[in-house]
Formats: structure tokens, C-alpha cells, sequence
């Protein structure tokens, strides 16, 4: 029998791009709208099915449309064309966060996700101990979880959704953000859903797990499917045509959102937008914000990484000593680089906005934006680092 079944599924999102912020631009928006809006597919013409108690592993590089795809399966999200059959109970853990309520508690929101996955409350009564344990969150169940590291956060998330008796199990990422004695404790689960006839969709750039646990795997890219066939062989595929050169990283968003990063732009000291700088020029990047509520002492934060996943550099405006006392509304900040001297490469940057004592992240965006470094000296590493050769 068939789990899931996907027939020619589109699904287009419309790109809005900012503009400048006058009365006659608002209005030539409204009367051109058609013309300002682009149109950007996601994903086209996708077609696969799972039979029950298999494993489909979904790879590709970041933006392929992994997470639309689980998104549209986990009824997150609706198809622009197209139509999809799920049959059986499905949960879900697609997002970092997604379906907590940041001021409740751990054990608040462990009964509320339950609830809203089809358990009643003796049910979730009898699994909570069980739950509360396989997190790892004894000491911290009943502390609201706007107060948790992103690995408490998936550790509780993970532990709900694979004790509702989903017939269906969709997964994105969720072992990224886990230490390795978490992640062998996913892994073993996994096992035993396989072993009870489950149906599993793993999203992963982890290839050596997908290939140990996927039956088949899906290869996407640009929002089209490239194959689906035995995991070994799509996985070589994958790495042959050169996808795999972002796959260390993870994307992702996540945070109680009371204060979010609206937009980051990067810019030259003329204001010019660059997707690629040379290594000896200035860097600005442009950081917009928007709060529902006056913040204060809020922390602005960074970090660069290579697309294998080194990290560079990562700094905040307490550690270089710039206080915020407050943000409310709308508001920007900048962050000036003098030089980035870096090697020649593609680089990845987070940004977040949190407290100073880090444990409320308000928003956080990670590996989001991309830039493309230029630099003539050819050596290994990350930093070019001025050297001179003598001869003693």
C-alpha cells in the first residue's frame, strides 16, 4: 500500500522586491502590482510515491526545495498545482521551535503539541515521563522554553513527535542542532520506527545517515527531482555533479520572534548591493529590525562560515563593545568591516538578535546569506594572513 502519493506538485511563491518608501511609489505598487511581483517556483512537476514502512531520504543542496516538499507533506504548507496523498497519522518536526509556545514550559508545551497531534491527555500522561527523559530536560521541563539552547529545543521536539504513534514521521534536519550521544539516540529510534513498519521521510546533509537508514533516497535540485533510486548510487550522483559543496551547513530561523531581523543587506561604502567583494575592500552590512515591544539591552550578533561548515569568525556588539540600551519599532544597525581578509571563496553569514545573557534568542538566522570573497593570493586555510619570506 501506498503512504504517500505526490502527482506533478508545484508550489510558486511571489518575491516582492523593496523599493523606495514614498506615497508615489506605494502607488505605481498598487497599480502595476502584476509587474512588481516575481514569480518564483520552489518547486515543479514533482512526482514519487512511498510505500508503507519504507524510508525515503530527501538530499540536495541548500534552496533545492527540501523543506517546501515536507512542508507540502506535513500539511504546512498547500501545492500551487499539483495534488498529494498522505494516508495515516503524520507528525512532524520540520522547524527548530515550530508549534512551541515560547512562554509556556517544556511540560506545557509537551500536552499542548500532544493534544494538537491527536493525544488525549491520559495518553500523553502515560508518555510524558518517557518523553521528558529521552530530552534529557529533568532539571529544566518546567522552565518556559524561550529560556532553551537550540539542542533542548529539538531534544523536546523530537521526543514529542515520535511518541504521538505517528503511521508517518517526516523529519528535517532535526539531528544538526544534537551533540553525538543525541544523535544515536535518534538513530536508534528511527530503528525501531522501521522495525514497527513505519513510514519515514528524512531531509539530511548528513550523507552517511541517510544512506544507512533511507531505502531509497530523492535527489532534488532547483525544485526538480534529478533521481530517486537505491541510496549509495543517488548519493555518488550527488556528490559527482558537485551539490555537496554547501552541504555541511544547515539553514535555518528560529526564535520567539518578539524582536526579528527584517533585512540584511550587504553594501560598499557607496551603498552599492554586492553579492561578491574582493578581500582588501570595505564590507557594510545593512541589518533592519522590527519589535512588537521596547527591548532593552538587546544583543546584535554575527558569525562567518565556509561552506563546509568552518567556522571564521563570530562576534556580537557586547563583546565589541557597542551597548544597545534599547530597540522598539523599526530601526537598523550597521556592521562595518575595515578589510575582510579572507581567502577566495563562498562564505555564509548568521545574524541574531538576543539577550545579553543569551538565554532568550529573539531571532536567529543562520547561515542565511551568502558572499562571494576575491582574493589573488592562492594559500590554504580561511585568513589571508600577511607573511613575508627571508632567507636567514
Amino acid at each position: 500500500m501506498k503512504s504517500i502519493e505526490v502527482n506533478g506538485v508545484g508550489k510558486k511563491f511571489y518575491l516582492k522586491h523593496a523599493g523606495r518608501h514614498t506615497l508615489k511609489a506605494a502607488a505605481l505598487g498598487l497599480i502595476l502590482r502584476k509587474k512588481t511581483r516575481e514569480e518564483f517556483w520552489a518547486l515543479r512537476d514533482i512526482n514519487f510515491q512511498v510505500e508503507a514502512g519504507r524510508t525515503l531520504g530527501i538530499i540536495g543542496a541548500n534552496g533545492a526545495g527540501k523543506s517546501t516538499l515536507l512542508g507540502i507533506l506535513a500539511r504546512t504548507m498547500r501545492p500551487s498545482s499539483g495534488t498529494v496523498m498522505v494516508r495515516g497519522r503524520v507528525s512532524s518536526l520540520l522547524e527548530l521551535g515550530a508549534g512551541f509556545h515560547p512562554d509556556l514550559t517544556g511540560a506545557e508545551n509537551i500536552y499542548l503539541n500532544g493534544s494538537i497531534l491527536g493525544l488525549s491527555r491520559s495518553e500523553i500522561n502515560k508518555k510524558f515521563d518517557y518523553m521528558v527523559r529521552f530530552a534529557e530536560l529533568e532539571q529544566f521541563i518546567d522552565t518556559p522554553v524561550k529560556h532553551y539552547s537550540s539542542g533542548m529545543y529539538v531534544r523536546l521536539g523530537f521526543a514529542v513527535a515520535t511518541e504521538v504513534n505517528p503511521d508517518i514521521l517526516l523529519i528535517d534536519e532535526v539531528m544538526a542542532v544534537g551533540d553525538e550521544g543525541f544523535k544515536k539516540k535518534c538513530l536508534d529510534r528511527i530503528a525501531q520506527f522501521r522495525a514497527e513498519g513505519k513510514t519515514l521521510l528524512i531531509v539530511s546533509h548528513d550523507l552517511d545517515t541517510i544512506t544507512r537508514v533511507s531505502d531509497e533516497v530523492l535527489l532534488l535540485d532547483a525544485g526538480r527531482i534529478v533521481n530517486v533510486g537505491e541510496p549509495g548510487q543517488v548519493v555518488d550522483q550527488y556528490k559527482s555533479l558537485g551539490f555537496f559543496k554547501e552541504g555541511a551547513l544547515v539553514i535555518r530561523e528560529w526564535g520567539t520572534r518578539e524582536a526579528v531581523i527584517s533585512s540584511v543587506r550587504f553594501c560598499n561604502v557607496t551603498g552599492e548591493t554586492l553579492e561578491r567583494i574582493s578581500s582588501n575592500e570595505q564590507l557594510i552590512a545593512e541589518i533592519k529590525y522590527r519589535t512588537e515591544k521596547k527591548i532593552s539591552d538587546p544583543v546584535f550578533g554575527f558569525a562567518i562560515a565556509k561552506s563546509d561548515g568552518t567556522l571564521c569568525v563570530g562576534s556580537n556588539t557586547v563583546i565589541d563593545n557597542c551597548p544597545i540600551p534599547s530597540i522598539e519599532g523599526e530601526g537598523a544597525v550597521r556592521l562595518r568591516f575595515p578589510a575582510l581578509p579572507l581567502l577566495q571563496g563562498k562564505y555564509f553569514f548568521s545574524f541574531s538578535l538576543h539577550t545579553r545573557d543569551q538565554k532568550t534568542n529573539y531571532h536567529r538566522l543562520d547561515n542565511r546569506f551568502s558572499l562571494w570573497v576575491d582574493c589573488p593570493r592562492k594559500a590554504e586555510g580561511v585568513v589571508n594572513l600577511g607573511c613575508v619570506w627571508e632567507r636567514a
